[in-house]
C-alpha cells in the first residue's frame, strides 16, 4: 500500500469514528432528555457529555485537517527535532 493509499485509509478510519462517536453521543444526549432527572442533574450531565464528546472528536478531526509535512526523499530531519534536549 502508497503513502498516498495509507493516508486515505486512515482519513476514512478517522472519519468513520468520527461518525460513530457523533451517533453515540446522540443517543446518549437523546437518554439523558427521556430520563426523569432534575433540572440540575441534567445540566451536570449534558456538560460532561459534552466535555467528553470534545475530547474524544476534536484529536480525530484536527488530524485529518493537520497539515501535510513532507520531506523530499534522502533528506534528513531538522537537528532540532532530530535530536531532543534533555532540558
Amino acid at each position: 500500500m502508497s503513502r498516498d493509499e495509507q493516508r486515505a485509509a486512515m482519513r476514512q478510519v478517522r472519519e468513520g469514528l468520527i461518525e460513530e462517536l457523533e451517533g453515540l453521543y446522540h443517543q446518549a444526549f437523546d437518554r439523558i432528555g427521556r430520563v426523569e432527572l432534575g433540572e440540575g442533574a441534567v445540566a451536570r450531565l449534558t456538560q460532561l457529555l459534552l466535555r467528553s464528546r470534545e475530547a474524544a472528536i476534536t484529536p480525530l478531526q484536527e488530524e485529518i485537517e493537520a497539515p501535510l509535512i513532507t520531506r523530499a526523499p534522502g533528506e534528513s530531519p531538522p537537528a532540532a527535532a532530530a535530536e531532543p534536549t534533555g532540558a
